[in-house]
């Protein structure tokens, strides 16, 4: 057995140097290759035939005096319910100094209604939009506690 692989190894690496030179001579031919002729750039420009588009085809077409719809949109709504204007109040307010912002900004918070304010050079006025003219009317009856002049009218979009 020791004398088997004493042999053993050289005979593997004779073996793998042999597959290596065979394989070196199979990629790399012996015979050479004529390179006589130097490489030559040619520049053509290719004129490319306009492609057909299959819309091209419905906008060319006039058969019957009908034209395809190419750009026609149709949509139909079926509308349960009825539209029904429903009416909106505006409370204005002026306001004439900073702590009659904040006592109103306070009384608006325990409202919970959402406002708006204009201000302008010397003035800031408040606006409130609401379907709800009770909760409109109650808030100008708290507002004259704290001295702010406010009234509710009947506000009408421009449409």
């Amino acid at each position: 057995m020791k004398k088997i692989l004493k042999w053993f190894t050289p005979v593997l690496a004779l073996g793998v140097a042999i597959f290596i030179i065979f394989f070196l001579i199979s990629i790399n031919p012996s015979y050479e290759q004529d390179y006589g002729q130097p490489l030559t750039h040619k520049s053509e420009v290719l004129q490319k035939k306009p492609q057909d588009v299959w819309l091209n085809h419905f906008s060319k077409t006039q058969k019957l005096g009908y034209f395809y719809p190419v750009n026609e949109v149709f949509i139909e709504l079926d509308l349960d319910e009825e539209i029904v204007s429903k009416t909106t109040y505006k409370l204005s307010a002026s306001l004439l100094d900073p702590y009659q912002l904040f006592c109103l900004k306070e009384e608006l918070k325990q409202h919970s209604l959402k406002y708006y304010l204009v201000r302008e050079k010397n003035r800031v006025e408040l606006l409130i939009y609401s379907r709800d003219v009770d909760r409109l009317n109650s808030l100008v009856r708290v507002l004259k506690n704290y001295q702010i002049s406010a009234n509710v009218e009947l506000f009408k979009e421009d449409t």
